[in-house]
């Protein structure tokens, strides 16, 4: 399909993170982008088809995963992740012209922006109330409102310099200048992206009961096949108190016989599993495979097996012979 003819909704408005992330997917930049005001709304356009992908944030260096992504995907209809992109992350405070830091009194911007800029806000505002935003952008744009009710918001570099009417008070403002943000751009189910070698795959497995060990045995069936897990974070299902399902991200892909292995013993254990995607990863690290667990491993052992148990004897004809002739 034409990049021109591809839609592509993302966490809105224009110049939030999300977007630059967006921008780094190859031919974006030149098809129809869409922003949507949260994560939900973003992966319901994929769901109904009005969108073809969707690129949400998913996990911060800083803060770890963004919980309403993690939720958004692991119900409703199902959603495939088809690429990861990696997004340097540095934070402004923007206000409208004229008001000094002595005047501010109310900060708006997304609560993961906040928690990353703690530190400078405890030194330089220590009595700003924290006004929760939808997106970084979002609480920028905000300010331009005759009846905004906050007096600064924390956003992105790129916002402060093109949105007319905010005047930068503050740059660099986040507490870890190597913050990187993770994304996901996710689509319906379809074909997987090919193999790499430097691939991830990311499943959701619900606690199938809770008891002593249900967590370590479905973890076993990833270490026995030695197959590392990069993120795993429980969730709560919402259902019940007490009822969580697990977000994890393995190293590989379903088309590596460890991988697909443990994919078939969770689904054993836990058949409610439910698997998001085989993806190339962002930073191209190639996945460390031990040799016997191979892809030429798990052949030949499935080989030696299959050779245990040898068919029936044939008679000249190629038809089965009776076990007393």
């Amino acid at each position: 399909m034409p990049a021109s003819r591809v839609t592509y909704a993302f966490l809105g408005p224009e110049g939030t993170f999300t977007e630059a992330a967006l921008l780094q997917v190859p031919g974006a930049a030149h098809a129809r982008r869409v922003p949507a005001s949260n994560v939900n709304a973003a992966l319901d356009k994929v769901r109904e088809g009005s969108a073809d992908a969707a690129m949400v944030p998913i996990e911060n260096s800083v803060e770890g995963g963004v919980t309403a992504t993690l939720d958004a995907i692991a119900s409703g209809q199902e959603l495939r992740i088809v690429r990861e992109v990696l997004v340097p992350i540095s934070f402004v405070l923007v206000t409208r012209p004229g008001v000094r830091l002595q005047d501010i009194r109310r900060v708006s911007t997304h609560g993961h922006a906040w928690a990353q800029c703690r530190l400078w806000m405890d030194a330089h505002l220590p009595d700003a109330e924290y006004v929760p935003g939808s997106s970084t952008a979002a609480a920028a744009v905000g300010l331009l409102a005759e009846d905004c009710h906050y007096d600064a918001a924390i956003c992105a570099p790129l916002v402060a310099d093109e949105q007319p009417g905010l005047s930068a008070l503050a740059r660099d403002i986040g507490d870890n200048p190597d913050a990187v943000t993770r994304f996901i751009l996710v689509s319906r189910p379809g074909i997987l992206p090919q193999r790499t070698g430097a691939d991830k795959t990311t499943v959701v497995v619900p606690l199938p009961e809770d008891r002593p060990g249900a967590l370590m045995e479905i973890l076993d069936q990833f270490a026995s096949r030695g197959v590392n897990l990069s993120r795993i974070e429980s969730r709560p299902t919402g259902q019940y108190l007490g009822h969580y399902f697990f977000s994890i991200d393995a190293d590989g892909h379903l088309a590596d016989a460890r991988l697909a292995d443990a994919l078939a013993g969770l689904h054993r254990i836990s058949p409610a599993t439910r698997f998001l995607g085989s993806y190339p990863r962002a930073d191209q690290q190639e996945t460390v495979v031990e040799p016997h667990t191979s892809d030429a491993a798990f052949r030949a052992a499935r080989a030696w097996v299959a050779g245990l148990q040898p068919g029936p004897a044939r008679t000249e004809n190629g038809s089965a012979a009776s076990p007393t002739a």
